[in-house]
């Protein structure tokens, strides 16, 4: 079933790799969506595809890349769809 996330993550998830991170993990399991940095320090991930690999996504996401501190996420799931045809970096 397909479902779309957006991820608010916070802690030390900027300047260490985090959206690169996310954007090898996204483009591995085949989501589309983005991820960005925000001005007040956190990342945002919106993603699309089969809830299981949102699911897999959001684990991920939870540890991050060596070099970041995740302290929190906060996940909202959505109904409707903006049918992404790949997952990319925003800036």
């Amino acid at each position: 079933m397909k479902s779309r996330v957006q991820i608010l993550v916070s802690g030390m998830v900027q300047g260490v790799g985090f959206r690169y991170f996310t954007l090898r993990r996204a483009q591995k399991m085949g989501l589309g969506g983005y991820v960005k940095n925000l001005p007040d320090g956190q990342v945002l991930c919106e993603a699309e595809g089969e809830r299981g690999l949102l699911m897999e996504l959001i684990r991920e996401l939870r540890i991050g890349p060596s070099f970041s501190d995740v302290r929190d996420l906060d996940v909202q799931w959505f109904e409707e769809f903006k049918d992404y045809q790949n997952f990319q970096v925003r800036f």
